[in-house]
């Protein structure tokens, strides 16, 4: 485990979250957020510079909270594409160290007729990894996927779904489907998405767990 002391808050990051909190309609948003769910939102704004995300950001009941406790307990993270773990990698290593993998990983070289490579990389990747938070910033079949194999459960039930695919084709369909799925989770509405927010939407709950642990008082001896 990385040290207590861990430097997350660089100033120009810190300056960065003061400016997108005095943005007129941000200030308005994150006010009628809970402390982590801000924590996501302003990460979302940050990494994407678009302060319209917070118009399209939803949270599933209990969706940080849960997080968390399955973060600090180091379940695998498993993504839908190499560039969101590599992005999520270097964080999950200061924390808790979760292995963070990508379907890609179970992917055949090429997509079967009718599928996509991602698709098949879920369904292999989850028989194997069960994780205990699924990324998913680009590819709509997977995130179908993964919630087919838990509406049939032959896999494991994650503790949160970040769904973010980016884009128009079954983008929309995909989010519907897991807002009406009763997973937990976290979702942008409409077709914004991609590798780089579920990245930053992960790394910004897996800094909350972090800090949160570090706080924490010892536990008492008996």
């Amino acid at each position: 485990m990385a040290a207590a002391g861990a430097d997350f808050d660089h100033p120009i990051f810190s300056e960065s979250l003061r400016l997108i909190r005095d943005l007129p309609g941000t200030a308005a948003a994150l006010a009628a957020l809970s402390t982590l769910q801000q924590d996501v939102l302003l990460r979302l704004i940050h990494s994407s510079g678009d302060p319209e995300l917070a118009g399209h950001l939803r949270f599933g009941p209990g969706a940080c909270e849960a997080a968390l406790v399955a973060l600090a307990a180091g379940v695998p993270i498993l993504t839908d594409t190499a560039m969101a773990a590599a992005a999520v990698a270097p964080m999950a290593g200061r924390t808790f160290a979760n292995q963070v993998r990508s379907v890609l990983e179970w992917a055949p070289e090429r997509a079967p007729v009718g599928s996509t490579r991602t698709a098949v990389g879920m369904a292999a990747a989850m028989a194997v990894l069960r994780p205990g938070v699924v990324l998913i910033g680009s590819a709509p079949t997977a995130l179908e996927v993964l919630l087919e194999l838990v509406a049939a459960k032959t896999v494991p039930v994650p503790a949160l779904v970040i769904g973010m695919p980016v884009g128009f084709v079954g983008v929309a369909q995909s989010k519907r489907h897991l807002a009406e799925s009763g997973l937990v989770h976290i979702r942008l509405e409409g077709s914004k998405g991609g590798a780089g927010l579920v990245a930053a939407a992960c790394n910004a709950l897996l800094r909350s767990a972090w800090l949160q642990a570090a706080s924490a008082p010892p536990p008492l001896i008996s």
